[in-house]
């Protein structure tokens, strides 16, 4: 995956109604792999998103879960979190989002099997976590933008057991860490693999964990009830964890995905609320005015440059012709991916088309729907 360096502002639709500080903020967001022998030549895939200032940002290690189904594992990507690491990245910290082996491009296949569902290890799987966690540790802590002084980590479901298996172990300069709906091995709903060696993986961390943590756990929660999550805390808090357990109100059809783009408005105030109890809380930076659609949209199309401005699935980009005609793609591994997809689907419709945005910002030389830019016609 080639290396990119931008400048972006980041519309977040709900922020307008959420009073935070109107504080206008950029952002400076970067594809890179994560060194690590384990992993090969290619390293582990991973994103980070920092606000655009010069200092060095303390880290946000944020891990994420793992599918059902194996075969999912190869359609994640970092940057399918790059809303979640935004709001990490608002509170002032150096987010990165790291594909643990086997997930994503990031080398390893079943590296983190836990074997047969009856008899599920959950102990050497995290380890294999744990290290992969490090990996992105020590990568971070060489560079001049970012320190692990002061640092948190924060995970979701297997990320969120990867992330409690971390302060069992914790690194120097790890201060703080919170789990969303931590744990592994949901075979279906309401069905896990071997929950009692699940809890036993749990009380086995809290043996030697002592950094301050969050857990947060919905009620109606698909994968880790309330039972089986209350036995989770009571394991880890009888080794002498330190966990601070939030029971959220249920969430949407399956509370498992309240961590999630749309479930901020929800999560992000037991977030909050932890980073005071730690003085860790810095004021949330807000984004800039969103972008100006083109003069010449009707209704319609202004509509779809709404979507457009609300998809945080990066990397993204808008192409418009004069006569109203339009074609958008998000979710590309590069931007020039993504500006070479929304001309393809602009071009379907018109033989002209030039860029009007990429990723949040104004296309160069684009003025209220007038551009510069080089007009590509369809071949």
């Amino acid at each position: 995956m080639t290396r990119f360096h931008r400048f972006l502002g980041v519309l977040i639709a709900w922020l307008a109604a959420s009073g935070a500080p109107a504080r206008a903020a950029q952002f400076y967001i970067e594809d890179l792999r994560i060194p690590m022998a384990a992993a090969g030549p290619q390293g582990l895939e991973a994103f980070l998103v920092r606000p655009a200032g010069t200092k060095r940002y303390p880290l946000a290690l944020l891990s994420h879960g793992s599918p059902r189904s194996f075969a999912d594992r190869a359609t994640m990507s970092a940057h399918q979190y790059y809303g979640i690491a935004l709001e990490y990245a608002r509170r002032g910290f150096a987010a990165l989002v790291v594909m643990r082996r086997g997930y994503g491009t990031s080398p390893g296949g079943r590296v983190d099997n836990v074997g047969s569902c009856s008899n599920a290890a959950y102990l050497p799987a995290a380890a294999v976590s744990v290290a992969d966690l490090r990996a992105a540790i020590d990568a971070m802590a060489r560079r001049a933008d970012v320190t692990t002084s002061g640092m948190i980590a924060a995970g979701h479901s297997a990320g969120g057991l990867a992330t409690v298996a971390l302060t069992a172990q914790a690194p120097a300069g790890l201060i703080a860490a919170i789990s969303f709906a931590g744990g592994r091995g949901s075979l279906d709903d309401d069905e896990v693999c071997n929950p009692d060696g699940l809890v036993q993986a749990f009380a086995t961390f809290g043996k030697t964990s002592r950094v301050p943590m969050l857990w947060v756990y919905s009620t109606n929660d698909s994968y880790f009830g309330p039972d089986l999550a209350r036995r989770f805390h009571d394991g880890f808090r009888a080794g002498g964890g330190n966990a601070k357990f939030v029971t959220a109100p249920p969430y949407g059809d399956d509370g498992h995905y309240l961590y999630s783009v749309e479930g901020r408005p929800q999560w992000t105030p037991y977030l909050d609320a932890f980073l005071r109890e730690r003085g860790l809380a810095q004021d949330v930076l807000s984004p800039p005015d969103p972008l100006p659609p083109p003069n010449h949209f009707n209704d319609a199309a202004k509509a779809e440059f709404a979507r457009y401005l609300a998809s945080t699935s990066p990397h993204k980009a808008f192409a418009v012709s004069p006569n109203g005609g339009y074609g958008w793609r998000s979710g590309r591994n590069t931007v020039e991916d993504a500006e070479r997809d929304s001309l393809a689907a602009c071009m379907k419709y018109t033989p002209t088309c030039t860029l009007y945005a990429v990723d949040d910002h104004l296309s160069s030389g684009n003025v209220q729907g007038t551009s510069t830019d080089q007009v590509l016609r369809a071949r």
